[in-house]
């Protein structure tokens, strides 16, 4: 019953879109509110911002309306708004054809399919309603039929900017169907559709010799013929050329610079014009965004070709390149393994993470700056914090690699390889080891890697895997730190009260004994040696501690073993230093006995309620651990 309610409420909300009337009920719609009849670039400008804009850590917008399907391409897409905002305001721009150049599978035709089905419900909410005349094949606006003297008057009057003229077969109509009258003429509401080939166009190039210009700009119905009496008759033209019915909205053109020059010629005329031209009639005025994409090595041909020129000056080119951070890729994988049918594999905490890693060291360009490894400019790329690099030093390393991105392993080739490992029959997780595994078996069949590059990314995979296994040792750390957070307090605070009396040249007393003792060097070398600190560094690096607590202190806020990322990382090495005998032997015994199963399963069970593990992927964890530290 529930299923039925739903139906008769979704045909009761297209009766309610299915509006119709004349010329005179949609013009006094138009006088109540002039943007009904913005053009095409206005309309998809609006759509993009009636989503939402957010401000991100860098102060540059973040649009929403791409927020679930595009990640980490934030400065493409607000060139492409910024390319839609100018042509809203009728500027030049508009005049020009969207071309994105990137590589395969770095979401070029993603934007593209984003724009057309939010066009496609755009034109379904109030603020997005189309209005059209009822029997135009190409859906035109109906202002198209005031009169080019009395526009003037009406802009200035009303407000209202009126653009274009009637298609042929309109102004047939209004002629010999309604006599002129042009109040009488039928107007109705339009949803944009491409399947039902409404304002949203698509055009696939095929074989230059085979193919027909018709399926562009339409061509001769010879049915019809006999009944009109002459090919110049509109009514024996079949206005169903992807540019026609694209009118209003919007034309994907895909791969573009593949197709003859016959179909160049014609989106040439489109864009300098805004006109089709066809072989019986005038100029035919089309008010449409014209969307194309292609790849680097195809638009390197396009621009060295000197007949071209007219084409590429009516072009505005957008590089797409690969996301470059971590965290976006991972959110690339999960919506595609979201969108599958695999409910019940588990995939094991930073398996996404590590496959996502090795595709964007692959996608990097070595660094110019001494010092700086690609794993390193990896982490800056995705805000973490590197102690001897800044941010300018990530602006530096950015301008440094102009066409980052451009190469490297695409999302298409991860999410095939982690599929083969999620389908296999049997499989009920998944986990880093396993992914990484599947990236090195692919390379075999991938057969656009040379073999520089297979070297090349066989150390990148080992470089991954070198860092996860250091975040391997950190996640069975803290599940065998019982109450691991005020373990690693009370360590901080004996740290801190040291390091205060060390710099402050006092004693410390013994809370039981109440007997004045020295700071204990001891204890705090053994956490500074953890990450590195020498002897000689020591003090520089107490006093720098010192100096973050009274930092945070005249700000309000409290100090604790997260407030100093290296200080925070000495403290988990330490406390993991004193268990890693435990460890290794518990997870090395065969036959535990029932003090160590009892760790074991403690284990186990902080993973799982803690760390989001499976029991299964858990237990392959603890002995992946004790392995590494049994080498």
């Amino acid at each position: 019953m529930d299923l039925l309610k739903r139906l008769e409420d979704y045909r009761n909300q297209e009766r309610e879109l299915n509006w119709e009337g004349t010329f005179a009920d949609y013009f006094e719609i138009v006088t109540k509110n002039p943007r009904v009849a913005r053009l095409s670039h206005g309309r998809i400008y609006d759509m993009i911002m009636s989503a939402g804009v957010e401000v991100g850590k860098n102060g540059e917008p973040h649009y929403l309306f791409f927020n679930d399907e595009i990640f980490g391409l934030e400065k493409p897409l607000q060139q492409i708004v910024q390319y839609f905002s100018s042509a809203a305001q009728r500027l030049e721009v508009r005049k020009r054809i969207l071309l994105l150049m990137g590589p395969v599978g770095g979401g070029k035709s993603t934007i593209v399919a984003l724009l057309k089905r939010g066009l496609e419900r755009y034109s379904r909410s109030p603020n997005g309603a189309v209005y059209a005349i009822r029997d135009c094949p190409m859906h035109e606006d109906a202002l198209h039929l005031v009169p080019e003297d009395l526009r003037a008057d009406i802009e200035r009057d009303y407000g209202i900017y009126i653009e274009g003229d009637l298609c042929p077969r309109c102004r047939f109509n209004l002629n010999q169907v309604y006599e002129g009258k042009i109040e009488k003429v039928p107007v109705r509401r339009i949803m944009l559709s491409e399947k039902h080939r409404v304002g949203v166009g698509t055009f696939t190039p095929s074989d230059p010799k085979s193919q027909d210009i018709a399926e562009l700009v339409g061509g001769i119905d010879l049915s019809t013929i006999g009944e009109v009496g002459s090919e110049s008759d509109p009514r024996a033209y079949r206005f169903d050329g992807e540019l026609n019915i694209a009118n209003r909205g919007l034309m994907e053109f895909i791969e573009m610079l593949k197709s003859d020059e016959k179909f160049l010629y014609v989106l040439l005329t489109l864009s300098q014009e805004q006109n089709i031209k066809t072989g019986r009639f005038s100029m035919i005025y089309a008010d449409e965004v014209v969307v194309s994409h292609t790849n680097e090595s195809e638009y390197a041909s396009f621009t060295g070709n000197k007949k071209s020129e007219a084409l590429q000056d009516r072009i505005i080119l957008i590089r797409v390149p690969y996301n470059l951070r971590v965290s976006e890729e991972v959110k690339i994988y999960e919506k595609l393994i979201g969108q599958s049918a695999l409910k019940n594999i588990h995939i094991a905490p930073h398996t996404l993470r590590v496959a996502s890693m090795f595709a964007i060291l692959t996608r990097l360009e070595p660094p110019k700056k001494a010092g700086i490894s690609l794993m390193k400019k990896l982490k800056l790329y995705d805000g973490e914090e590197i102690e001897e690099l800044k941010q300018k030093d990530l602006k530096e390393l950015q301008e440094d690699a102009q066409r980052e991105g451009m190469d490297g392993i695409s999302p298409r080739y991860v999410i095939n390889q982690l599929s083969n490992v999620l389908a296999k029959e049997g499989a009920t997780f998944i986990t880093p080891i396993d992914a990484l595994r599947s990236m090195r078996d692919g390379f075999e069949q991938h057969t656009s890697i040379t073999r520089e590059e297979r070297e090349r990314y066989l150390n990148f995979i080992s470089e991954v895997r070198k860092e996860y296994d250091e975040i391997a040792k950190k996640e069975v750390q803290k599940a065998f730190v019982y109450s691991f957070e005020e373990s690693a307090k009370t360590l901080l605070n004996n740290y801190l009260d040291n390091v205060e009396s060390y710099c402050n040249k006092t004693k410390l007393r013994d809370p039981i004994t109440e007997e004045e003792l020295d700071p204990d060097e001891p204890l705090m070398r053994s956490i500074e040696e953890q990450i590195g600190v020498t002897e000689n560094a020591k003090k520089a690096f107490r006093e720098e501690i010192l100096i973050r607590i009274s930092s945070l202190a005249r700000r309000g806020q409290a100090f604790d073993y997260t407030s100093h990322e290296r200080l925070k990382e000495a403290i988990e090495k330490k406390l993991f230093a004193d268990l890693k005998d435990i460890v290794k032997i518990t997870t090395n015994t065969k036959t535990p006995d029932k003090d160590q199963l009892r760790k074991m399963n403690d284990v186990i069970n902080r993973l799982v309620e803690q760390q989001g593990y499976t029991a299964e992927s858990a237990n392959a964890l603890v002995s992946y651990v004790g392995q590494l530290l049994n080498r």
